[in-house]
């Protein structure tokens, strides 16, 4: 890992939140979107977006020196990874995962950071997701924009996951149901059941009905973390709970996934997760103390310490490794039997 030894370094970092407000704004406007053709001036760009050409030629330049467009003779075009990334119908677009959740949700919550630090919280300020999913529109806001981020991952780990005998899965936490629809897409006869909060489960319905696999998941409207799970699984996922969760819940959620897992079954956890050494990856350790500043009692995980508390909750075969790559991880485990 290298270390800062320039001020400009400290200076990139101070000013991210100009970057992050910048490609926020190019997603509010659709700006890609209308970039995604051919290349076009300051002026098109502000007609086909209703933006003054002045106010839009300076976005454009933020966005070309943030290295999201090029430029050659005043006309602005799309980077690679943005046509790939961040226009709407192509294949891995993960926009309005960015555009709902992270700038106008994340982003906004961050401001209760120094004092969740502290633990102290003003009256009113969110802390906790179930505190935050209690809005109905908050929740259908986050839901929307977590689905459509998870697709992805979750295609990933249905290619790399080994589904023999898997026919139950638990998906505890599992929001609207990406995770579960795309492992039952791919596994004919596995069958799901969602643990999630009330607001979540009825925009999840909708969403497991739209993809015609109301046969095949299952919700239960409940908050995990109180709840007594259905026994006889084959598989526990659980994906981004453990960084949503007070620290002192996760024993007793290592030990009820060990209850409800038949002898043989797996428990999977995909989250923010970072290395032993706490050296990073840096955007796991952004996202760890994003979560922080709305959910304070938050642990931040690391693999050593995870890969301990599920040998201690007497799971066998632990393994972590890479998943989002420099963001995520999944842990895999097996009841003994």
């Amino acid at each position: 890992m290298a270390l800062a030894t320039e001020a400009h370094e400290i200076s990139d970092i101070a000013f991210g939140f100009m970057g992050s407000k910048a490609l926020f704004a190019a997603l509010e406007f659709g700006i890609f979107d209308k970039l995604a053709d051919a290349p076009r001036t300051a002026e098109e760009i502000g007609q086909a977006c209703g933006l003054h050409p002045e106010r839009a030629r300076t976005l454009l330049t933020a966005l070309a020196g943030l290295e999201l467009l090029s430029v050659t003779n005043q006309h602005f075009e799309n980077a690679p990874a943005v046509s790939a990334f961040l226009v709407k119908g192509e294949k891995y677009d993960f926009s309005d995962y960015l555009r709902l959740q992270v700038g106008r949700q994340m982003y906004p919550l961050m401001s209760q950071l120094e004092p969740a630090l502290k633990d102290e919280l003003p009256e009113g300020a969110t802390k906790s997701y179930a505190e935050w999913f209690a809005d109905p529109e908050q929740a259908r806001l986050y839901s929307d924009s977590q689905h459509a981020g998870s697709l992805g991952p979750a295609a990933a780990l249905a290619r790399r996951l080994d589904f023999s005998g898997v026919r139950r899965m638990l998906d505890v936490g599992g929001g609207t149901g990406a995770f579960s629809i795309t492992f039952c897409n791919a596994v004919p006869d596995l069958q799901s059941t969602i643990i999630e909060f009330p607001n979540v489960v009825a925009r999840g319905r909708e969403k497991v009905a739209e993809a015609g696999l109301s046969d095949r998941i299952h919700y239960l409207a409940a908050d995990a973390t109180g709840l007594d799970w259905p026994e006889g699984q084959d598989a526990v996922l659980m994906s981004y709970l453990l960084s949503g969760v007070p620290a002192e819940a996760h024993a007793d959620l290592f030990a009820t996934a060990f209850r409800v897992l038949r002898p043989g079954g797996r428990l999977l956890i995909h989250d923010f997760i970072v290395e032993g050494d706490r050296s990073g990856p840096r955007l796991t350790a952004l996202w760890q103390l994003q979560h922080t500043a709305f959910t304070p009692k938050a642990a931040s995980l690391d693999a050593e310490g995870l890969a301990s508390a599920l040998g201690n909750a007497g799971f066998q075969d632990v393994g972590i490794a890479p998943m989002i790559p420099e963001m995520t991880m999944i842990a895999e485990a097996r009841r003994p039997g």
